[in-house]
């Protein structure tokens, strides 16, 4: 089954569509206040209406659990994806789909750490000091051994140029790309979006 891909940091109508019409199983939507590619609740909605049940995806760094709760059933969001520090305990008990962000961080133990989340998926991205994410830095595919491939997304610095390796390497259930398919912050190049799909699915 080719891999799953979700084109994370999308902020406009345009860029959620052209992803979905490109292929995108799933569309990122960063709800951090401290990223480039925030988004607010309103023009999460207009998104929303513009794309298909089932691929939003919720980003979220360390929020109170009310707030996410209330973006995720005003946007309609069909997962929730936790990108900060987050405990096991703080990920049970959603009535979405859940994602866990892991950082490749060095001397961590990840498939330790993995094993301590309930959440339907994985995020393996790679770790930059003050940064949750979409930071461009390439991971090393090496970060992935001991991890459940089965329910886990690799992030990372990925664009279209190595996507289909990592893709290869690894045969993770999805990929996820923001800056890697950018024109500029909180811009995708839709060029780039096509690439980058066609290339992971052929892999």
């Amino acid at each position: 089954m080719p891999v799953k891909v979700k084109i994370c940091g999308v902020c406009t109508v345009e860029d959620a569509r052209a992803a979905v019409a490109a292929g995108a199983d799933f569309v990122g939507l960063n709800f951090h206040p401290r990223s480039p590619r925030s988004v607010t609740p309103e023009a999460a909605g207009d998104i929303a209406q513009a794309v298909p049940g089932g691929t939003l995806v919720g980003v979220f760094v360390d929020a109170p659990r009310t707030r996410v709760e209330e973006i995720a059933a005003r946007v309609g969001l069909s997962a929730l994806q936790f990108h900060g520090d987050e405990d096991a305990e703080y990920c049970r008990g959603w009535g979405w789909r859940t994602i866990k962000a892991i950082r490749a961080r060095p001397g961590t133990d990840l498939a330790a750490l993995a094993a301590r989340y309930p959440t339907d998926y994985l995020l393996l991205d790679s770790f930059v000091a003050g940064q949750p994410g979409g930071t461009g830095v390439a991971l090393d595919p090496a970060a992935a051994a001991g991890l459940p491939v089965a329910r886990l997304f690799v992030a990372g610095g990925l664009h279209p140029d190595t996507v289909a390796q990592v893709v290869r390497a690894l045969r993770p259930f999805g990929v996820d790309v923001a800056s890697g398919v950018e024109a500029r912050p909180g811009r995708k190049d839709h060029a780039k979006i096509e690439e980058f799909i066609r290339r992971a699915k052929a892999a």
